[in-house]
């Protein structure tokens, strides 16, 4: 009978310590909901195709997301995505110039602020979103970097965040580093087997 008294006391005192426990996990949720700090990030997602033969066009498929992983909106969030200056790499993606002509507007399309001459820096926002709320994400997406291979190449892609509450901006958590090898190969070399 007392080992029977001794479970029913352990079960009991292992349920309130459980209640204890549950009890302190939803006070802590709790308080990183009522969170009011700001706090947003941003990163780089992308996939490569690369050949590293002469002539060969190699291209990066990538998006930039900015997500608010804080307690209070981001106002007016605009980017800038930084080519390195020495690099052979030509960027391209869906945006638009404020006085463009096109009819139509693209959905989830972004405004260059910058001109379009320049060919290293694309100053970007988006053209629907004037607000990202705690927990929203916003991306500009699938935007292309190609170049074609001529001799070995390096260069990266760096991303920074700006808007009404981070003026002097935020810098992204990757960057995209890409960097290869081109082999040359003389076409007046003859090769030569051992028969």
């Amino acid at each position: 009978m007392q080992k029977m008294n001794d479970v029913r006391k352990k079960i009991l005192d292992w349920k309130e310590l459980n209640t204890t426990y549950l009890k302190e996990m939803k006070s802590l949720v709790t308080e990183i909901k009522a969170s009011k700090e700001f706090q947003v990030i941003s990163y780089f997602t992308y996939s490569l195709n690369i050949s590293h033969e002469p002539g060969r066009e190699n291209f990066c498929l990538g998006s930039y997301h900015i997500q608010n992983i804080g307690g209070k909106p981001l106002t007016n969030p605009y980017i800038c995505i930084k080519v390195s200056s020495d690099s052979v790499f030509d960027f391209s993606g869906k945006y638009l110039y404020k006085n463009s002509k096109q009819a139509v507007r693209l959905t989830n399309a972004w405004e260059r602020l910058n001109e379009s001459t320049n060919k290293e820096e694309f100053w970007l926002k988006p053209n629907d979103k004037f607000t990202l709320e705690p927990s929203e994400t916003v991306s500009f997406s699938n935007f292309q970097i190609k170049w074609l291979p001529e001799a070995s190449y390096s260069g990266s892609i760096q991303g920074f965040t700006y808007g009404d509450e981070i003026t002097q901006g935020i810098n992204a958590l990757n960057r995209i580093n890409i960097n290869g090898k081109v082999d040359i190969v003389d076409d007046d070399e003859e090769v030569y087997e051992d028969e």
